[in-house]
């Protein structure tokens, strides 16, 4: 019993696994590549070129290769001037593009949005007069307010004119009926306290009959734009 076990071990020792029949089937796959690929160099060797030949090809892919390396070289160069100046363009468009709505925001051509104060102004004996307006208008401006606008239709900028025409006010050409309602975009603490002072808007208001009342917001959105008028007399400088 123990020699037909002893036996029976040798053939399962011997007898190949399915692994190793895979394994040596690539090898052999491997193996007649390989030969193929030298037999295939074999026929493009350059046995039969004498060596000054052979010298004279090298010298020729040396100055080739290196012909190559410098319109690489060139070319890059290129390359990386054009993106360059791709990007100077992108970055002077972006700032004249933003430079170009700033201003259109102060020329009053253009809606704005942002934090500032909204003000309204009672006035039930029509005490509060243009000068009295623009003084309020003023006082927003030294504060730092970017953009204002009058009951929501009268959008106030350098130009903007305030007349007294038969009890009512005209702020650029438009009638402002009571109460007044005047919106100013920017800093609101800033614009609150030029308003709440003492001796300011709402002291001078109080003091002929009237009430204000100032309110921050975290976000004011002005849509009434100035009237543009082309200038007559004045012209650019060359």
């Amino acid at each position: 019993m123990p020699e037909h076990g002893a036996r029976r071990g040798w053939r399962d020792l011997l007898r190949p696994k399915a692994s190793q029949v895979v394994v040596a089937v690539l090898i052999g796959a491997l193996a007649f590549a390989i030969t193929i690929q030298v037999s295939e160099s074999d026929d493009d060797d350059y046995s039969g070129v004498r060596g000054d030949e052979l010298v004279e090809l090298l010298k020729s892919l040396d100055v080739a290769n290196e012909r190559l390396g410098t319109q690489i070289d060139d070319l890059t160069t290129t390359r990386n001037g054009l993106l360059s100046s791709t990007q100077r363009s992108e970055r002077a468009e972006n700032q004249a593009r933003k430079r170009a709505e700033e201003l259109s925001i102060l020329a009053g051509t253009a809606g704005a949005t942002g934090t500032g104060i909204e003000v309204v102004i009672n006035d039930p004996d029509k005490q509060i007069d243009a000068p009295a307006l623009l003084d309020a208008i003023e006082e927003l401006r030294d504060a730092g307010a970017e953009a204002i606008a009058i009951n929501g239709v009268a959008r106030v900028v350098a130009q903007t004119y305030f007349l007294d025409d038969d009890g009512q006010i005209r702020v650029g050409g438009r009638e402002i009926k009571r109460p007044y309602r005047i919106e100013a975009i920017g800093d609101s603490q800033d614009l609150a306290e030029a308003v709440r002072f003492r001796g300011g808007l709402i002291d001078r208001v109080d003091n002929r009959g009237g009430s204000a009342t100032v309110t921050e917001k975290d976000k004011v959105t002005i849509t009434a734009l100035a009237d543009v008028k082309s200038p007559e007399y004045a012209r650019p400088t060359s």
